[in-house]
């Protein structure tokens, strides 16, 4: 029999009366790639936490390689061989990439910290890995796709030997994707064992030996990929049949919502990362932007929303030079923005989900009165919003940080979408979704579409981009590289534009 380095036995937690998992039972064979799939809210993330020392179980217990264990702490979990690269990003935005992944772990010579041999150490490992990273840079200056590979770095520069990736490609483009993919299938083969959280079918598909499925806080069924379908994965993960196309009806344009011309925006060290873009998005149509990871988009983004100094050019909301205006200016002309980054720029983790839900209407009745808040009627809202978004949670007075990424990303979108924006601004709308919310956003997408609203979105998922989009503009070092009719174009031709190629053939005029 193959030895089992982890087994997870009745595993049961609550927090109150809720019940995340419910005597859920898992277990992880030595060298095998283990994909742990449900919804946003399943409770995989929770499971996961009390294997990395970060929750305790209710009841049930846990063995690692045969023997009986309490995992009370991080530290406890990496004595155990057993390290997590969490979603979301457990990282000190002050300190540098090496800091980040030497923090208690520290390489010191005659009691001195030794940065420069643990800077040289984590550029080889960067390296061997295809994981690259700038040692010295901060985390406050690199991109979300920097950040993940940074906490990836930092298991294995610990040497786990049992390791747990939470949706580790949610940010990653699909070329670093099929590398870390690769990096997996090699660390197991040199006695790893994996358990990968993914809500992405065809990387488990590509990659997993075996998956365990799990449907509120329940164990469903562990099956041999080999044996299953994407279809049989998606209807044991959500109960249901699931569409994996998007329908929609031919784009009918309207007016120019947004015109950029000729924008310049700098990123965080003064140095220009939109350089001289030119676009338009009109009403009634969803233009999506493709590109890999730090060419401009997130500087473009927050450039629009006025989150970010436009350093020349020229923006143009419905008609209206928004150039030089604030950011709750820009929400005043009809804008909605749902982040790339929700923790970072999303929500306020501390503030209960409805709280949240009124961050850009609060002063607006029936919210507020005369400079009053009505809690009455917030509460109210974000009811409303969990209902009809299906955002799943003990209620709308827990704080955002109780709900599962999934979920907060629904919120994310709740608030935006329901305040009906002409233009409709989304970064990464689906990162971290199940395939039953991924259906659900992209049908709220084309229905914003198809109510004469602007779309912009931008996404690493090219299927997404192809999915959706009624045009596809791909941003290369800060420009557009050309725009291109998703019905004309596949991946091969998205990934030579966004490796800065040019392409033959006609494309859509800008």
């Amino acid at each position: 029999m193959t030895q089992n380095v982890i087994e997870m036995r009745d595993i049961t937690k609550q927090f109150g009366d809720f019940v995340a998992n419910d005597h859920i039972k898992l277990n992880l064979r030595k060298g095998e790639i283990h994909a742990l799939l449900g919804e946003n809210g399943a409770g995989k993330s929770t499971l996961m936490n009390m294997l990395a020392g970060l929750l305790e179980p209710t009841s049930g217990e846990i063995f690692v390689n045969g023997q009986a264990v309490t995992i009370d702490s991080p530290s406890k979990s990496s004595q155990l061989g057993i390290g997590m690269v969490h979603q979301h990003f457990m990282l000190v935005e002050a300190f540098t990439v090496t800091e980040n992944i030497i923090l208690g772990n520290e390489v010191l010579k005659k009691g001195v910290l030794n940065l420069k041999k643990a800077s040289q150490d984590i550029k080889e490992l960067s390296e061997q890995y295809h994981l690259s990273v700038d040692p010295d840079a901060k985390i406050s200056d690199i991109s979300v796709g920097a950040q993940q590979r940074v906490e990836i770095l930092k298991t294995l520069y610990r040497g786990a030997d049992i390791l747990i990736f939470d949706e580790p490609t949610a940010v990653l483009t699909p070329s670093e994707i099929k590398e870390l993919m690769a990096i997996m299938k090699k660390l197991t083969k040199e006695g790893k064992s994996i358990i990968l959280i993914t809500h992405k079918l065809d990387e488990i598909r590509a990659v997993a030996d075996r998956v365990t499925v799990i449907r509120r806080g329940k164990s469903i069924e562990t099956v041999e990929v080999a044996g299953t379908t994407s279809q049989d994965l998606a209807e044991m993960m959500v109960g249901r049949s699931v569409s994996f196309k998007t329908e929609k009806k031919p784009a009918q344009p309207q007016g120019v919502i947004l015109s950029i011309e000729n924008l310049v925006v700098d990123e965080n060290r003064g140095i220009p990362a939109v350089k001289g873009l030119s676009l338009e998005a009109r009403g009634g149509e969803i233009i999506g932007i493709a590109g890999i990871d730090g060419n401009g988009q997130t500087e473009l983004v927050e450039a629009i929303t006025g989150l970010r100094k436009v350093k020349s050019g020229k923006l143009e909301i419905k008609g209206k030079d928004a150039t030089k205006l604030s950011a709750r200016q820009i929400t005043e002309l009809s804008v909605g923005h749902v982040p790339e980054d929700r923790h970072r720029d999303g929500l306020v983790l501390d503030m209960t989900l409805a709280e949240n839900m009124a961050l850009q209407t609060y002063y607006k009745k029936p919210l507020s009165q005369q400079g009053i808040l009505n809690y009455n009627k917030i509460n109210e809202y974000g009811r409303k919003l969990m209902g009809e978004f299906d955002i799943r949670g003990a209620n709308e007075l827990v704080a955002a940080k109780g709900f599962s990424g999934g979920n907060q990303q629904k919120a994310i979108i709740a608030r935006e979408v329901d305040r009906d924006p002409d233009l409709l601004i989304v970064s990464q709308p689906t990162r971290g979704l199940d395939v039953g919310a991924i259906e659900y956003i992209h049908k709220r997408l084309i229905e914003e579409r198809d109510k004469g609203k602007a779309v912009l979105l931008v996404s690493f998922e090219l299927d997404e981009i192809l999915n959706l989009s009624d045009r596809i503009a791909v941003i290369y070092d800060g420009k557009i590289q050309g725009i291109v009719d998703p019905e004309r174009t596949n991946k091969q031709e998205l990934g030579m534009l966004m490796a800065g190629e040019e392409i033959k053939g006609e494309k859509v005029n800008v």
